[in-house]
């Protein structure tokens, strides 16, 4: 794209532009773009990712983009591309559940979580998604239970797919120049059959234990302990003493239908 480094980073968009071509390419090939592929790009920004998944000549490219200076330089450059002036937290994610789709992203730190939280529980039809995001949320999302990187945003997404943490990214790859280091991770979705049945049961017992995770569970379900989540406990072989990061992926959702 022309005169990339003229356009001014906005803080309140939480812009830090990529420019190191190698990070680009090897985030879009972890994606595995191909021509029947329908593609969506998620801050797309002065189009880093975008000018290496135009190449692939997709099926659809997509790009999701609230600047509207940027917008409107996207759609200059790239005219095959579908540009949607939003911003992506608003974006409706199960509109896209026609037809089976990637999505691909460099996410804002501030909103990261909330839209990948959003993205694996919304879009039925994903094949895979990559993003990069603050390396401190790369290793939660990729972290095992009985470890204190394991949240309430790990037990939420990894009932929806698995992680993979692909490679760190320093700041020096970005204009301006974050403080902190970031980091690639794959989402490969589960089989649709081994999703939550009660999502919202899921999402309101994960957001109860974690805010107060140093807690014990049976101290913080005191007000919702029943016969059925004690007979959970014991089938299950959980001490009710155990920690919220101490649950697997799994447990949380078969707890989840007792409370």
């Amino acid at each position: 794209m022309n005169d990339r480094h003229q356009h001014r980073a906005k803080k309140s968009l939480g812009q830090n532009f990529l420019i190191d071509q190698n990070i680009c390419r090897k985030i879009v090939d972890a994606l595995d773009p191909g021509s029947d592929d329908i593609i969506i790009e998620i801050g797309p920004g002065q189009g880093a990712l975008t000018e290496h998944l135009a190449e692939v000549g997709a099926q659809s490219l997509t790009a999701i983009e609230m600047d509207d200076s940027l917008a409107d330089r996207l759609d200059e450059d790239y005219p095959d591309l579908n540009v949607v002036r939003c911003d992506a937290l608003k974006f409706p994610w199960a509109s896209l559940n026609n037809e089976p789709c990637k999505i691909i992203g460099n996410l804002p730190y501030n909103v990261g979580s909330k839209l990948i939280w959003d993205i694996v529980s919304q879009v039925t039809t994903l094949q895979r998604a990559v993003f990069m995001v603050q390396h401190e949320v790369a290793l939660r999302l990729t972290s095992q239970p009985n470890s204190k990187a394991f949240g309430g945003l790990t037990a939420w997404v990894k009932n929806f797919c698995t992680t993979t943490y692909l490679f760190k990214v320093p700041p020096t790859v970005f204009r301006p120049q974050p403080k902190i280091d970031s980091a690639v991770v794959r989402f490969d979705p589960l089989p649709i059959n081994q999703w939550p049945e009660d999502p919202e049961k899921l999402s309101g017992l994960i957001k109860i234990l974690f805010q107060q995770r140093r807690k014990q569970i049976s101290t913080i379900l005191k007000k919702r302990w029943s016969p059925a989540v004690e007979a959970w406990f014991d089938q299950e072989g959980v001490n009710p003493k155990s920690r919220p990061e101490n649950l697997t992926p799994e447990q949380f959702r078969a707890l989840s239908k007792c409370i």
